[in-house]
C-alpha cells in the first residue's frame, strides 16, 4: 500500500479503529513505513498526533503502541458527545451555508426514503454523513475537529446497532435540518440531544466482558416535540 504522506495519519487512526492493530499492540515506524509505502518521517509524525488525540500512547521499553481505553474512558466519550453535538447543531442553525442545507436535506431524503423501504444497507453511512457535515456546518474548526475525533473514536471502542425504528431515527434527522434551516438554535439544539440521547441504547462497548455496558451517562429527562414545518 502506497499512500501520500500527508494521509499516512488518517491510514493508521483508520486501521486502529477497524481493529487492524489490536489494543496495546506495539506501532513500530519501519513495519508501519512498510505497510503505508512512505518514509519514517511521517509515521513518526502521524504517532505523535494519534498519541495527542488518544490512539496511541508511548511506553517506556517499548515504543508507541495502541492505546488501552477502560470503560469509564469510554463512558466520558458519550457523555462528551451528548454535550458537544448539540452545541454543534446550535452553532450550525447559526452559521451554516446554502451548500450544507442542500447536502444535508438531501442526507435526509435519502435517509428517509432507505428507512421507509427497509434498505438497512446504507443507512449507517448516510448517518455518518449526516453528522460530519452538521459538524462542519457549525463553523467552527476547533468544534468540528473535536466531534469528528470523537466520532472516531466511539467508532473504535463501540459496536452500533441499528436503530429498532430507522423511519423515526430519520425524522429525528429531519427536524434537527428544519431547525438549522430556521436559524432556530435552541430547538436545533433540543432534537439534537434528543437523538443523540436516544442514541445511546444502540452502543455496546467492543471490549466489554459480556456486552456489558459503561456506567450510563447523564441524559435528559425534557421531551421534545419532533414534529414542526417541512423545508
Amino acid at each position: 500500500m502506497r499512500i501520500p504522506a500527508h494521509s499516512v495519519c488518517t491510514a493508521i487512526r483508520d486501521d486502529i479503529v477497524a481493529g487492524v492493530y489490536e489494543r496495546g499492540g506495539r506501532l513500530t515506524e519501519e513495519l508501519l513505513a512498510r505497510r503505508y509505502g512512505v518514509s519514517r518521517v511521517p509515521v513518526r509524525e502521524a504517532l505523535r498526533t494519534l498519541e495527542a488525540e488518544g490512539f496511541v500512547v508511548t511506553r517506556r521499553h517499548a515504543g508507541a503502541c495502541v492505546a488501552e481505553p477502560t470503560e469509564q474512558e469510554a463512558a466520558d466519550l458519550l457523555e462528551m458527545r451528548m454535550l458537544l453535538e448539540p452545541l454543534g447543531a446550535s452553532r450550525a442553525a447559526q452559521r451554516r451555508t446554502e451548500a450544507h442545507l442542500k447536502v444535508l436535506r438531501g442526507l435526509v431524503r435519502l435517509g428517509q426514503e432507505r428507512a421507509r423501504r427497509g434498505s438497512s444497507e446504507d443507512l449507517r453511512s448516510l448517518g455518518g454523513w449526516f453528522h460530519e457535515t452538521l459538524a462542519q456546518a457549525c463553523g467552527s474548526h476547533a468544534l468540528t475537529s473535536m466531534l469528528t475525533q470523537l466520532r472516531h473514536k466511539i467508532a473504535w471502542m463501540y459496536t452500533v446497532q441499528a436503530p429498532a425504528n430507522p423511519v423515526e431515527s430519520w425524522a429525528e434527522h429531519g427536524a434537527i435540518v428544519d431547525a438549522v434551516a430556521r436559524g432556530d438554535g435552541e430547538r436545533a439544539r433540543a432534537v439534537t440531544a434528543l437523538h443523540t440521547e436516544r442514541a445511546l441504547s444502540a452502543h455496546r462497548l467492543r471490549f466489554s466482558g459480556g456486552g456489558e455496558r459503561p456506567e450510563r451517562v447523564r441524559t435528559s429527562q425534557h421531551a421534545v416535540n419532533m414534529s414542526g414545518p417541512r423545508h
